[in-house]
């Protein structure tokens, strides 16, 4: 019996709709459920709203530092609810506080959310009852050190999976889910702060949305034909739909922002609805890299050819 055995660059159709000669995916796709894309968004924006805090504060805004302190508290406050949910059992996440684990992001994360919850807590509830204000001292400044771990440490945490769209992707994620949570900041502060006070926000709303559009196009390109994963299917909805919304945001916010009430929250409701679009964008995007095995043999059997990796295809390669 003659075993016809189809090569691992051949096209989905040639191997049977897209899976692998075994008739299974080569990889599992993510297990993770709906809650793990808004963890992402309140976590990032959680972050990024108490730098911003910080900041205002420094610069004597402290109508803008109060609002920017209660957006991060109620960030830091529903990122781990979604979190548990997701885990099924609240002692789940307990258990990853019970160790530190430095190589793993999992673990890191989690002591970063737990610090930035008590910090953010203490910090939010002096900024606007004037309570314990020497502990205060002390956790302003920790929370805003955190604050940037936490916005970007999610994509650490997806990155280091064996999924090809996210593991591919690792150099450009943590910088595009910094800027997602930027804008994500910008906009909750802008749409609640009144507009004599909001310019600071409103200009981290403009920057961190163009940014993070510029970067998911960068990274997109630089991907190559995994980087297509990103702009179909549902990913490629959600991410087409996060990039008319962040732009179309920064544009209203931008031009009429600053002396229109109405047009504040319009911009930041459309650059908040993109910021988490972003993120709906890298969780399908995972889904679907995994269920499709050219993206995971393909890319290893060329690692292997250029000699970045050992494996049977380097050693007949050189033969010959």
């Amino acid at each position: 019996m003659t075993v016809v055995r189809p090569e691992l660059g051949a096209t989905r159709e040639a191997r049977g709709g897209g899976e692998s000669p075994y008739g299974r995916p080569v990889i599992k796709e993510p297990v993770w459920t709906w809650e793990i894309p808004f963890y992402f968004y309140t976590g990032g924006l959680a972050g990024a709203s108490a730098g911003l805090a910080y900041v205002a504060r420094l610069t004597g805004n402290s109508a803008l530092a109060r609002r920017a302190w209660l957006a991060a508290l109620g960030g830091v406050s529903l990122s781990p609810l979604f979190l548990i949910s997701d885990l099924g059992k609240p002692v789940r996440f307990f258990n990853m506080l019970r160790v530190f684990k430095v190589t793993s992001p999992m673990s890191v994360g989690s002591w970063i959310l737990a610090g930035s919850g008590a910090t953010t807590g203490v910090s939010a509830l002096n900024a606007w009852t004037g309570l314990f204000p020497r502990t205060a001292a002390v956790s302003r400044p920790v929370a805003a050190a955190l604050g940037l771990p936490l916005s970007t440490y999610t994509a650490a945490l997806v990155a280091n999976t064996a999924v090809p769209a996210w593991h591919e992707a690792r150099y450009e994620l943590p910088f595009v889910f910094g800027a997602s949570a930027a804008a994500s900041a910008g906009a909750a502060a802008a749409a609640v702060t009144p507009a004599r006070d909001a310019a600071p926000a409103r200009r981290l709303l403009v920057g961190g949305a163009l940014v993070e559009v510029a970067l998911t196009q960068v990274m997109e390109r630089r991907l190559g034909p995994l980087g297509s994963t990103y702009s179909e299917g549902p990913a490629g909805k959600f991410g087409k739909a996060a990039k008319a919304l962040n732009l179309a945001g920064a544009v209203v916010a931008a031009a009429a922002g600053h002396r229109n009430r109405a047009a504040a929250v319009a911009g930041s409701a459309l650059v908040s609805a993109g910021a988490l679009c972003a993120r709906w964008s890298v969780f399908k995007a995972g889904s679907q890299s995994a269920a499709n095995p050219d993206h995971t043999v393909v890319p290893q059997r060329e690692r292997i050819e250029r000699g970045r990796a050992p494996g049977s295809a380097r050693g007949v390669a050189g033969g010959r």
